[in-house]
């Protein structure tokens, strides 16, 4: 099995960016959705951007965001994927011409296959737990046997995920990547070092 990927999302500081990336993420996310206590600015991106060694990737997060806003973002913000949480169709998401994952809120009778073939020029499907309401960052996790077995595309897990049951998600779904937020807080937004580094541990244990 080839190395599990990660993502810490949710990134509103330098000091959790550069945490993120000595412990080992792959990648940060960081939130352009207003309603998330996690939100970031276009100056706090940049800021979180311009600090990053090397080799990080970096992910903007948009919910249902206008294409006036979202081009505006892209214009002064350099991210390297975008990440769609929203209601976005694939021509939507297909029309920034940047590589993009759709995020897919999982619940009993989802045809999970059907909507990857839909979406298919994206690099990968996020999957995360389906609270009404809530597009994402609930910490909560879903039922991984929901997950079907043949996806076509690479699957990034999120969803309540922490070092505690990090290995064990691995070890069940075999996903491409994991992602995580509210696993590795002090509180919504504020990222904890050692959270941090035991959740990475878990990851590269496996």
């Amino acid at each position: 099995m080839s190395a599990v990927r990660s993502k810490i999302c949710g990134i509103t500081r330098i000091e959790d960016a550069l945490a993120a990336a000595e412990a080992g993420a792959d990648a940060i996310g960081l939130v352009f959705y207003p309603k998330s206590p996690r939100a970031v600015t276009v100056l706090q991106a940049r800021a979180i951007i311009a600090a990053l060694p090397p080799f990080i990737t970096t992910v903007g997060l948009f919910v249902n965001a206008s294409r006036c806003e979202l081009n505006e973002t892209l214009d002064a913000v350099a991210l390297d994927m975008l990440q769609f949480h929203g209601d976005e169709t694939p021509e939507e998401c297909d029309g920034y011409h940047r590589p993009y994952v759709k995020a897919l809120r999982v619940k009993a009778g989802d045809d999970i296959a059907g909507v990857c073939r839909t979406y298919r020029n994206a690099r990968g499907v996020l999957l995360d737990t389906y609270v009404e309401g809530v597009p994402g960052g609930t910490g909560e996790t879903f039922d991984w046997a929901l997950i079907p077995d043949d996806l076509d595309k690479p699957v990034i897990l999120a969803g309540g995920l922490t070092s505690a049951n990090v290995a064990q998600a691995i070890a069940q779904v075999r996903p491409y990547a994991v992602d995580v937020s509210g696993g590795v807080e002090k509180s919504k937004g504020i990222k904890d070092r050692e959270k941090i580094l035991a959740f990475m541990s878990a990851v590269h244990g496996t």
